[in-house]
Parts: C-alpha cells; sequence; structure tokens
C-alpha cells in the first residue's frame, strides 16, 4: 500500500443519533452525526405502517385467489367440445 494516501481509521468512533442515542463504530471520522439509527428507526422498532391506496392488497389477494382457483384442463374442454358436436348431428 502506499503510504499516506489513506484516510485515517478510527476504531471507536461516536455515533451521535438525533433520538439521544449513542454507540460507537469504526469509521474514517471520529465523530458521526445521524437521523435516525436502529433504536428509533419504525423497521426496527415495530412502529411500520404499511400504506394501503385505492385497495392494492385486496386487488392483489384477489387475483392470487383467482390464479389458485382449479383450471379446466385441456381435455376436459376437447371432450365438452366432441359432446356438443354429437349432439348437433
Amino acid at each position: 500500500m502506499k503510504k499516506e494516501i489513506h484516510p485515517n481509521y478510527y476504531a471507536t468512533a461516536q455515533v451521535h443519533c438525533s433520538c439521544g442515542n449513542a454507540f460507537t463504530v469504526g469509521s474514517t471520522k471520529p465523530e458521526l452525526k445521524v437521523e435516525m439509527c436502529s433504536a428509533c428507526h419504525p423497521f426496527f422498532t415495530g412502529t411500520e405502517k404499511v400504506m394501503d391506496t385505492a385497495g392494492r392488497v385486496e386487488k392483489f389477494k384477489a387475483r392470487q385467489a383467482k390464479a389458485v382457483a382449479p383450471r379446466a384442463t385441456k381435455t376436459s374442454t376437447l371432450q365438452a367440445k366432441k359432446v356438443r358436436i354429437k349432439k348437433a348431428v
């Protein structure tokens, strides 16, 4: 490695969150200030809310149920056509 081209590494860099939480990490800066951390982020705290606009979840569930419904097989439709042809003759 070339000398004097790499930044200094701070193994105990302090991270300060806007919620008041503080912890240490390794970084190239001695102090970091962040807006959100794992202590206040909605995903990690379990307060995340799913926005359902225009019934998208219901539409998806309806499509999924429709796809799972049993479909007529190719042989049964061919047999039904043969029955209609025999009745017509």
